[in-house]
């Protein structure tokens, strides 16, 4: 089959443009990045090396000329955050009190909407559900994992086979789950779950399909994924406690137990409330898991997903729109939560 250079010319011209926008975003990065700082450092070394043979003091930098600098280097983060999420999110809330074309006006009626529709109430409940398991069974097993795996013998090899799940995609994980949960009909079963019961004398299940149990289902593999990262995170917390506290709880002929609670859980209650506070954003987010899993069906829907449905799949932009809006507003108390939790260590 013979190349033909002038049909696939548009292609090669995509590509060449491509290439020369990421040369310029790559370039200006670095320039602003690395020219820019060097150049001033290299100015404010030789303002230095001739104050020093002059014997002259050095002339402090003005303050406005210190603020006008650190604008500068303000203003990539401030671009992209305004083009990638303060212009979304306006636009986001105001498709929300449109109508399904955007065209008109339609008030509170999709918010309305979104609490009478017994389907959307369901997907609303789940979403609860996996935020108040998620976060404190997760931790939960971090916890433990951290003070279990904690001084052993093959620490690190333990904690990098807990931390492994952190490294493979929602979307990874939940494939291998859905083998887990696997069902053959009657005969040999390829899930493990199945095949466990099977072994135990009992008959396989469809566990995908029986509601409400495919829902903590789904939990677990969350639960797997984040119970790597709690336990990375808290293990840290435990090593970082003063030996000299440990040392007389235990001079005080303190237990294991007593040990836990009154000196361990209090020292690393910073490390918990992280830990917690960001795996609560990440389940509010969570549409991987569901997405891939059940698609969303047998009442596993949650918010992220049935904002997809509803915007992409069902045309509906405004009822999309306003579920998306509302999974904003509950992110909003906790990030404000962690910002005062991180402002009071701060000043303590």
């Amino acid at each position: 089959m013979e190349f033909d250079f002038a049909a696939e010319q548009p292609k090669f011209l995509m590509l060449m443009y491509g290439l020369i926008a990421f040369v310029a975003v790559v370039g200006g990065l670095l320039l602003l990045l690395d020219v820019v700082p060097s150049y001033f450092a290299r100015r404010r070394e030789a303002q230095l090396v001739a104050a020093s043979a002059s014997g002259a003091p050095l002339a402090r930098p003005r303050k406005r000329g210190e603020g006008a600098f650190a604008f500068f280097f303000l203003l990539p983060t401030l671009l992209l955050l305004a083009v990638g999420l303060v212009v979304p999110a306006v636009r986001t809330t105001l498709l929300s009190f449109m109508d399904s074309g955007s065209n008109n006006w339609v008030g509170l009626d999709n918010y309305r909407w979104m609490f009478a529709e017994d389907s959307i109430v369901r997907v609303l409940i789940n979403t609860l559900i996996w935020v108040l398991l998620v976060p404190l069974v997760a931790t939960a097993f971090g916890l433990i994992y951290a003070v279990l795996v904690d001084k052993a013998r093959f620490e690190a090899v333990a904690k990098s086979l807990i931390f492994l799940p952190m490294a493979i995609s929602f979307v990874g994980a939940s494939i291998i789950w859905k083998f887990v949960y696997a069902y053959r009909g009657e005969g040999d079963q390829i899930g493990l779950l199945n095949q466990i019961v099977v072994s135990l004398g009992g008959e396989p299940q469809q566990w995908l399909l029986d509601s409400p149990l495919n829902t903590f289902l789904l939990i677990a593999i969350m639960v797997w994924i984040q119970a790597g990262f709690a336990m990375v995170v808290l293990s840290a917390a435990i090593k970082a406690i003063p030996a000299d506290i440990v040392e007389a709880a235990r001079l005080d002929g303190t237990t294991p137990w007593q040990m836990f609670w009154r000196i361990t859980i209090p020292s690393i209650r910073p490390a918990l409330i992280v830990v917690v506070v960001t795996i609560s954003i990440a389940t509010l987010k969570v549409f991987d898991i569901v997405r891939t899993a059940t698609n969303g069906n047998y009442d596993t829907n949650v918010i992220a997903t049935e904002m997809y449905n509803q915007a992409f799949r069902y045309q509906e932009n405004g009822q999309g729109s306003a579920l998306a809006v509302f999974l904003f507003v509950l992110v909003i108390p906790i990030v404000i939560y962690q910002i005062r939790n991180l402002r009071k260590q701060r000043e303590g």
